[in-house]
């Protein structure tokens, strides 16, 4: 296992697209629901325990190697929102790309001729992550960060928000962090020999119904 992989996989400027997306900071800022520096740690808060761990266990149980296309199958029926199952296939896409030119794997190119559309970001993630000699729980660990550290990078922007505050809430979380990082390799460690059933399936219905009503803005800063 190469930590310095970990480092590339888990950077912000690694090249998969999530700039582009806000995690549904957008649609809460515009709603009232961000304000500053307490309300994102909450909103990331809730958003780590819910769609992260659920994310995160994705990422984990495609880099122990269960079927990547049984679980883009099963991150679709954990998406509700057609909007938020866009986003996340065009996120995967873009991952893809990038997972491709750093970490070139066989079964990065059978999952993208598989999914010519693009599979689900975690799912991508996942098998990056096993490409790159990367563990269950190090893929657990990329994906719920990136779930936290996306919508406070977007908030910055968003409200002009000190980005010492932002990183401030990043590291409070920290040992949440750990925590859903660790149920979320476990739980994918259970998939092995569960089937994918096992895998955490945790709702954010305000996430997924901010999602519909920011895809169909005329106009907005993020894509997500």
């Amino acid at each position: 296992m190469s930590s310095a992989a970990l480092l590339v996989l888990a950077d912000g400027r690694f090249p998969a697209g999530g700039h582009a997306h806000s995690g549904g900071a957008e649609e809460a800022v515009k709603a009232g629901r961000i304000t500053g520096g307490a309300d994102l740690e909450e909103f990331c808060r809730g958003r780590l325990h819910t769609t992260g761990l659920v994310s995160a266990a994705l990422a984990a149980a495609a880099a122990l190697g269960i079927d990547p296309l049984e679980l883009d199958e099963a991150a679709d029926a954990r998406t509700p929102s057609a909007a938020l199952r866009v986003a996340g296939r065009r996120l995967g896409r873009q991952m893809m790309r990038a997972a491709r030119s750093a970490w070139p794997d066989p079964s990065l190119d059978q999952l993208a001729a598989a999914r010519p559309k693009g599979a689900h970001q975690p799912v991508v993630l996942g098998l990056a992550a096993r490409a790159a000699g990367l563990g269950a729980q190090d893929a657990a660990y990329c994906s719920a960060y990136e779930c936290v550290s996306g919508p406070a990078t977007a908030t910055v922007r968003l409200l002009s928000l000190d980005p010492f505050d932002a990183t401030g809430v990043l590291a409070r979380l920290a040992p949440e962090l750990d925590l859903v990082a660790r149920a979320a390799a476990d739980a994918a460690r259970e998939a092995l020999t569960d089937g994918v059933d096992a895998l955490p399936a945790a709702s954010a219905p305000l996430l997924e119904v901010g999602a519909e009503a920011h895809a169909a803005w005329p106009a907005r800063l993020f894509a997500s």
